[in-house]
């Protein structure tokens, strides 16, 4: 077994009105340069954006939330950002912008699997949390 591998990390996040500051979380950016490993993850809760803005384009920020998983797997169709290297692409996803699609400051971790540190950041910090065991079954 390895010694435990360090990892960054930025939260995706969806500002359907930029000028109010409201956000939801939508994805994680992981990157863990020794292992060269750059992934994104998405999960897009559409009530919860509607509900920041009922006119939001659901569709476009779906589509750009797609175009940031398909510039981390490197997809050639993604034009120049997606030819850098892939700390580099790391470093242009997560720089700041005043967008509807935003990221958090980059956090560092530590881990053995960047693919299970990626879906525990997922299950923690963007997917719906889930009620406790036994709420759920005396419903």
């Amino acid at each position: 077994m390895h010694a435990a591998d360090v990892y960054d990390y930025a939260i995706v996040r969806v500002v359907p009105r930029v000028e109010r500051e409201e956000f939801i979380n939508a994805g994680v950016i992981l990157s863990c340069q020794r292992t060269g490993f750059l992934q994104a993850a998405m999960a897009l809760d559409e009530p919860r954006l509607r509900a920041l803005d009922p006119d939001t384009d659901v569709e476009t920020v779906r589509r750009h939330l797609s175009a940031i998983v398909a510039i981390c797997a490197g997809d050639a169709g993604c034009g120049p950002i997606a030819a850098l290297p892939y700390r580099a692409r790391f470093h242009w996803l997560t720089a700041r912008r005043s967008a509807i699609i935003q990221t958090s400051a980059v956090h560092t971790g530590r881990c053995t699997d960047a693919a299970a540190a990626l879906d525990h950041i997922m299950e923690r910090m963007v997917r719906p949390r889930r009620p406790p065991p036994a709420a759920r079954d005396a419903g």
